[in-house]
């Protein structure tokens, strides 16, 4: 089943529904007797890669076609083209799972075929509680599940006692730099810092490779900023990709109440958090002054109510025709995967799919086959690969 519009109340009754009726496993058991998936522009089925992950946060290709896949509670996993699982990748630093806490994204880097450099985000413990998102980078070993040379390379600064809120995704840009993204901690006290330019709460931070704030970064220079932030005022980004077209980066970001954002964030520029958001507190009062401001950007887009935007990607290939140049981002909050189609920089249509599936999607990416991949965010995790497939429609 899928879905034009963006508002989804429907879609919260017809999940609880599909879980009284036996779950995840017969929604989607439903979905494969129906036959092929049809999308507005697209048939697929859905077949599953691995599974028994536990809370899989992120996956990323190697040349060889092999995932690796992180696990939340800390766990990093070699997974082959057919699904088998390696044993836990040995050498990572200790994760603070506690809460929304954990290992978040994974990303090789550009040239990994020559330096088997691995980068990842993740939370980092403190002295007395404190905790804050942190990239980390090593190299992975020719022949075992071990990553050598493991290093912090930056961390959010300061670190606050909070399990909520730590973003995070890793984009690689065209230049050779990275953007990181973070989140402002979600306590009344924290969220306000991420307005504030001498901390990195809030904020998408550009990097070079070995994680220092990068040359040419909009407040360079400047004793009463952080050099690393290349934008700010953000919630709690949990999806980066780079537009292929032009370079430019896209994020998403999750609102409270309603207000989930995509944006394509741009130098020096302020997204308002929490001075303006459409959405809500969650107990139902109104969110800072409003939704406008003077010298605050507005979103591209935004959700309402909230979908919980996760992981983000561009489509590029050519395996589903329909599809091509698509925008497509996973649901956590209404568990889906949405299809948006821009123009001149803006959405023009959204498509909700994979509802009948009733699973969190986290994460989104292209294989190098041109299909697109799923990651689950369960107790039982899958990764899940979209096929094309004939119309099922007469």
């Amino acid at each position: 089943m899928t879905r034009l519009t963006r508002f989804g109340r429907p879609v919260i009754a017809l999940v609880a529904g599909l879980l009284a009726a036996g779950g995840a496993a017969t929604a989607f058991a439903q979905s494969k007797k129906a036959g092929p998936i049809q999308s507005e522009k697209q048939a697929f089925t859905v077949e599953t890669v691995a599974e028994g992950l536990e809370r899989p946060w992120s996956l990323a290709f190697m040349p060889d076609g092999r995932m690796l896949v992180t696990e939340k509670a800390g766990r990093l996993r070699l997974v082959a083209p057919d699904g088998k699982l390696s044993a836990p990748v040995a050498g990572l630093p200790k994760v603070d799972a506690r809460g929304q806490g954990g290992l978040f994204d994974v990303a090789v880097a550009p040239d990994f075929a020559s330096t088997r450099l691995v980068y990842f985000t993740f939370a980092e413990a403190g002295e007395g509680g404190v905790n804050g998102t942190a990239l980390g980078r090593g190299r992975l070993a020719e022949n075992a599940a071990r990553l050598e040379d493991v290093s912090v390379i930056w961390r959010q600064t300061p670190k606050y006692a909070s399990t909520y809120h730590f973003g995070s995704r890793i984009a690689f840009a065209p230049d050779g730099t990275m953007f990181v993204t973070t989140g402002e901690r979600a306590l009344d006290q924290f969220r306000v810092k991420a307005q504030a330019l001498d901390e990195t709460l809030g904020k998408v931070v550009r990097l070079d490779r070995d994680g220092k704030a990068a040359a040419g970064s909009p407040f360079e220079g400047r004793a009463d900023a952080k050099p690393e932030i290349w934008s700010y005022g953000h919630r709690n980004l949990q999806g980066a990709a780079i537009e292929p077209a032009t370079g430019q980066l896209w994020t998403v970001e999750h609102g409270a109440r309603g207000g989930d954002e995509l944006n394509h964030p741009e130098a020096g520029k302020n997204y308002g958090w929490p001075v303006i958001a459409y959405g809500r507190e969650y107990s139902g009062a109104p969110i800072g002054e409003g939704t406008e401001k003077a010298g605050m950007e507005q979103p591209v887009h935004y959700w309402d109510p909230s979908i919980g935007p996760s992981g983000l990607l561009f489509y590029v290939g050519d395996v589903y025709p329909g599809w091509k140049g698509s925008l497509f981002t996973g649901g956590l909050a209404i568990p889906s995967l949405n299809r948006l189609e821009l123009s001149d920089g803006k959405v023009v249509k959204e498509e909700r799919l994979l509802e009948d599936l009733a699973e969190r999607i986290r994460d989104v990416r292209q294989g190098p086959d041109g299909l697109i991949y799923l990651v689950t965010d369960s107790d039982e995790g899958r990764v899940l690969k979209l096929k094309p497939a004939k119309s099922n429609r007469s």
